[in-house]
């Protein structure tokens, strides 16, 4: 069965954001992600993650006015500088978490802006940061999401993101494939992950309708982490979901997936 990691800006929020490490590990997650890291200082998340010997698996470039409503800025022009900071702080606390993936959210077009500049600004953007991150051995990853969730993203689908990432062509940039994003923006997910296996650097789970727990919803997920398997995938899988009820209520999942010897 795949790794799987748990999202902590999503799951366990019944606890403070810190003591979500804990229950992670206790669930029997051996890493964890979040969206955004910044709120906490890098020493007190690393001791955390040494207390409970898990690995910091991902999180994302800042992204901007995240409580106003921005979802990434890196397809904006006027805000290059911006990202560019971005970028080297969130270099600085991959390097204290030894996090060795960070997601570069593309951002919602302005209305009226012209999608092609959009795409310029964010391929030179991309460049950017790729190019700072691989000194250090670190990913970027460059992840579509569903217009009916986060409407006005730029990027929607994984063929228009892997053309993208041939364009920026650094070879430290890889596609994150979230499974919920996808089974509502294009389906065939069992063919795209075998096809794409080689430029896809991590993984994130939900189930539709509701982004809730796998089984909740329409997609087959006992076959789909046999399939990754199948098809040698050997990164991690994230639970990115919005839990039906408590964490802890909705992990059957998780044990089945994992059983005991």
């Amino acid at each position: 069965m795949p790794r799987f990691c748990a999202n902590l800006s999503l799951l366990f929020t019944e606890h403070t954001f810190i003591d979500r490490y804990e229950a992670a590990a206790r669930a029997g997650f051996s890493g964890v992600e979040c969206h955004f890291p910044y709120e906490v200082a890098a020493a007190e998340l690393a001791a955390a993650l040494r207390a409970h010997r898990l690995e910091q698996v991902l999180f994302n470039l800042p992204p901007g006015d995240w409580a106003g409503g921005e979802r990434g800025i890196a397809c904006l022009a006027e805000r290059r500088e911006e990202f560019k900071a971005g970028v080297a702080q969130a270099l600085d606390y991959a390097r204290a978490l030894g996090c060795r993936r960070i997601n570069c959210l593309s951002g919602i077009a302005p209305a009226d802006a012209d999608r092609a500049g959009l795409l310029d600004v964010l391929v030179d953007n991309l460049r950017f940061a790729a190019r700072a991150l691989a000194p250090a051995g670190i990913e970027l990853l460059v992840e579509p999401i569903n217009d009916r969730d986060m409407p006005g993203f730029l990027l929607n689908r994984s063929a228009e993101t892997l053309a993208l990432i041939e364009r920026v062509g650094e070879p430290n940039v890889r596609l994150q494939y979230d499974v919920y994003h996808m089974q509502i923006m294009e389906g065939d997910l069992a063919r795209t992950l075998e096809r794409e296996l080689a430029r896809i650097g991590h993984v994130q789970i939900a189930d539709n309708p509701g982004r809730h727990e796998p089984g909740s919803g329409e997609i087959n997920y006992p076959f789909l982490f046999r399939w990754l398997d199948r098809i040698g995938y050997t990164g991690w899988v994230s639970a990115e979901y919005e839990p039906a009820a408590t964490t802890e209520a909705g992990l059957g999942w998780l044990r089945d997936a994992t059983p005991t010897s």
